[in-house]
């Protein structure tokens, strides 16, 4: 990641967060977070610093809206100059039966996990097309997706659904984006040990899924997205990479 600025989305606090930090670890000196939670942005951005971070810059963007979306991404910009990786994390994980998914709780998760991610995709390829230098690579886009997206889960299908849709868009992108150099991919893990997965107990259902018996930590997701991120890939796009611990398989 040395001399390459990334700007993460839902980067406040979780999985975005902790790729950011993974970042800087391995040399990434600017970093930007877009999140809705204005507190926990400036709290996090000041653990970045302390870190060792040059600069880190934050916007407050609803991405759901394209307008507000757009405007966060242009707010980094024009903080940090020339933005190399975007890597998309924000999205919201909901239960619900099948059978009671309401029209409000689809909108939700429809404007969050796919509009947003949508959004963001379209903010980050214009940026870059302004910096095309052939046959170098422009940027990289990577998107976080789930290992919902390929099995049945009844306990929350329209997370499931949105998911899925992250990796078709995934492979659409990545396809319009390729003559200009822009590599567009997404990871997608299973299950981890968050910390909203430690408060609701899910830690002993993660390991009973996983064939290698216990729920990842998230810095082990986190390092197959900055890998997807880094000038160590060249080559890589469309691509889809499932980290499930063999919940995938079994």
């Amino acid at each position: 990641m040395k001399n390459q600025t990334a700007v993460i989305v839902g980067g406040a606090s979780g999985l975005g967060l902790t790729t950011a930090k993974l970042m800087i670890s391995h040399g990434a000196t600017k970093i930007g977070l877009i999140d809705r939670n204005e507190q926990l942005l400036a709290s996090s951005a000041e653990s970045l610093r302390a870190l060792g971070a040059e600069e880190v810059a934050i916007s407050v963007a609803d991405i759901a809206r394209a307008e507000t979306a757009h405007r966060g991404f242009e707010e980094i910009v024009e903080k940090l100059g020339r933005l190399h990786v975007l890597v998309n994390s924000a999205a919201i994980y909901p239960r619900k039966h099948i059978l009671e998914i309401t029209d409000e709780e689809w909108d939700l998760e429809n404007a969050i996990n796919i509009k947003g991610t949508y959004h963001m995709m379209v903010a980050a390829v214009r940026h870059m097309r302004q910096y095309v230098n052939a046959p170098d690579v422009t940027g990289r886009i990577v998107n976080v997706t789930s290992v919902d997206a390929f099995k049945a889960h009844p306990q929350n299908a329209h997370y499931a659904a949105t998911k899925a849709a992250v990796v078709s868009l995934t492979k659409s992108f990545a396809q319009e984006c390729a003559k200009d150099q822009i590599l567009v991919n997404s990871v997608a893990p299973a299950g981890f040990a968050t910390d909203r997965a430690k408060e609701l107990g899910f830690l002993p259902e993660l390991a009973r899924a996983s064939a290698l018996g216990r729920a990842a930590e998230p810095v082990e997701m986190a390092e197959w997205i900055v890998m997807m991120a880094s000038s160590r890939n060249t080559y890589a796009t469309g691509e889809n990479v499932v980290i499930s611990g063999g919940y995938i398989y079994v």
